[in-house]
């Protein structure tokens, strides 16, 4: 089955296309700063007609799409309610999921008989209970406003989890695993018997670990004080724990191997920081999960930094603890649901 994944993003375009049936990628690329002065693509629809895809040779497109709020469990085929669905949650996860819904439009507009499926980001932790995706605060924000704990980088946790699952020679439901998603982004994952029970990012992307300029966890008080006391606006907080925190925040650099060579006294600071905020997280989800087959690195820093993963494993906790390396795939995993799907609606036609 040949199927193509997208990842719109609001001025980039990542595709893949997969021959499922041989496990191959037929092709791939990213076009990026679309919409921008120095760029040729003035939209999305500019770059989807750069590729010059042959729709007639195609049997499913495959979206990922960021936040499915509490409307998505799993990947859906895409009709007009879809739309309007992935529409609305767009407040909270502006960024992400207008891009998304463009490139779903864009693909529409050049084939409108070609079935577009979306896999959501959020989908694989929507197993998680009440205890894990409540907030402490008024109950009525959660009713009214669906303020809780969605979880990100689901497709990627899921995508480790199956792989795990080969490599230990294990059903997948009978896994307890800790997964570690590192990059600029980055998410933990606590798997219990195969399904999400908790994990770090929350009601946004922000949460959880120090990240390449993100923040992570912080007092929510400073949020306050960087209001009332510094004088600064909302976008300007935004600005400050989105791009401007983390590692960068901390020695004035996000990518690990050029912290890992820097001479800047503060580079092995931030380093320590982020390892230390992983450990927590892991002794945390060690209790909640009673006993771990294995934590599991992945992403751009888990799967190529050894300094990292020595150094978080370098616990005494932790000392007995089986530790794996995965290569996420993202887009195969996207590729493999909407297989999936196509395959389970011709079974019921």
């Amino acid at each position: 089955m040949r199927i193509l994944v997208l990842n719109a993003g609001s001025s980039s375009l990542k595709y893949k296309l997969f021959e499922t049936d041989e496990s191959k990628v037929l092709f791939s690329g990213v076009i990026q700063q679309i919409g921008e002065s120095s760029s040729k693509y003035a939209n999305h629809h500019d770059a989807m007609e750069s590729l010059n895809m042959d729709f007639s040779t195609i049997d499913a497109v495959g979206h990922r799409v960021v936040h499915g709020g509490e409307k998505f469990s799993s990947a859906i085929v895409i009709d007009k309610n879809v739309e309007s669905e992935i529409e609305a949650l767009i407040p909270l996860a502006p960024l992400h999921n207008r891009a998304n819904l463009e490139g779903i439009k864009v693909v529409k507009l050049q084939s409108t008989t070609i079935p577009q499926v979306a896999v959501f980001d959020t989908a694989f932790h929507s197993t998680m209970t009440k205890e894990a995706y409540l907030y402490a605060i008024p109950l009525e924000m959660y009713a009214k406003h669906n303020i809780r704990r969605y979880g990100f980088h689901g497709t990627s946790h899921s995508f480790v989890l199956k792989s795990t699952a080969k490599t230990l020679k294990k059903e997948v439901n009978t896994l307890n695993l800790i997964t570690l998603h590192l990059g600029n982004g980055a998410s933990v994952c606590a798997i219990k018997n195969g399904k999400s029970i908790d994990t770090s990012m929350g009601f946004t992307p922000l949460e959880g670990l120090v990240m390449g300029s993100r923040s992570g966890d912080i007092d929510p008080a400073i949020v306050l004080y960087m209001q009332r006391e510094l004088g600064l606006n909302v976008d300007e907080v935004d600005s400050i724990l989105n791009k401007k925190s983390g590692l960068v925040g901390i020695c004035g650099e996000n990518d690990v191997r050029m912290i890992l060579e820097s001479e800047n006294k503060n580079s092995k600071l931030a380093l320590s920081m982020m390892i230390r905020r992983i450990q927590k997280y892991i002794g945390a989800y060690m209790a909640l999960l009673g006993s771990v087959d294995a934590v599991v690195f992945t992403g751009g820093i888990g799967e190529n930094s050894s300094y990292v993963r020595d150094e978080v494993m370098s616990s005494e906790l932790f000392k007995d603890t089986r530790v794996l390396v995965v290569r996420t795939d993202e887009e195969l995993e996207i590729a493999l649901e909407v297989e999936a799907i196509m395959k389970k609606k011709v079974d019921n036609e």
